[in-house]
């Protein structure tokens, strides 16, 4: 004999859906800063390490002003190099945040330098401008 659907099993049944659903939103959300960095003027990214960060200029210990990193190698190629950054937890409080590149040599000589601000939520455009000795 079939049992009758209980008002109970109709709530545990929803209940399991709506935090399925939920856990599934949360999964597809990316906390990640995503951007690009080109060079001025359009042209081809020299040669170089290229390192990322996040920077909170107002914060005056040097130690803690940059708040997360990552670093790409430029094969002298591509005109543009897409970047993923994980912030930290405290990274959305502060409105100064910003977004810095630097292109060295494999001698550790900076080539190139760039800045943008950091909105959440929106990608990051980096430009590299030469640097000049």
């Amino acid at each position: 004999m079939k049992r009758p659907t209980d008002r109970r099993t109709v709530l545990m049944a929803a209940g399991a859906a709506a935090v399925a659903a939920a856990a599934g939103t949360v999964a597809a959300q990316s906390t990640d800063i995503r951007g690009e960095v080109t060079f001025e003027g359009g042209a081809v990214i020299p040669e170089g390490h290229l390192e990322i960060y996040l920077e909170d200029p107002a914060i005056q210990d040097n130690t803690r002003r940059r708040a997360a990193k990552t670093s790409i190698e430029s094969d002298g190629k591509s005109k543009a190099i897409a970047f993923s950054l994980s912030p930290p937890a405290s990274a959305t409080a502060s409105p100064t945040l910003r977004i810095v590149a630097r292109l060295e040599r494999a001698d550790g000589w900076l080539v190139a330098r760039g800045s943008a601000q950091f909105e959440a939520g929106s990608p990051i455009h980096v430009t590299l401008n030469t640097v000049m000795y």
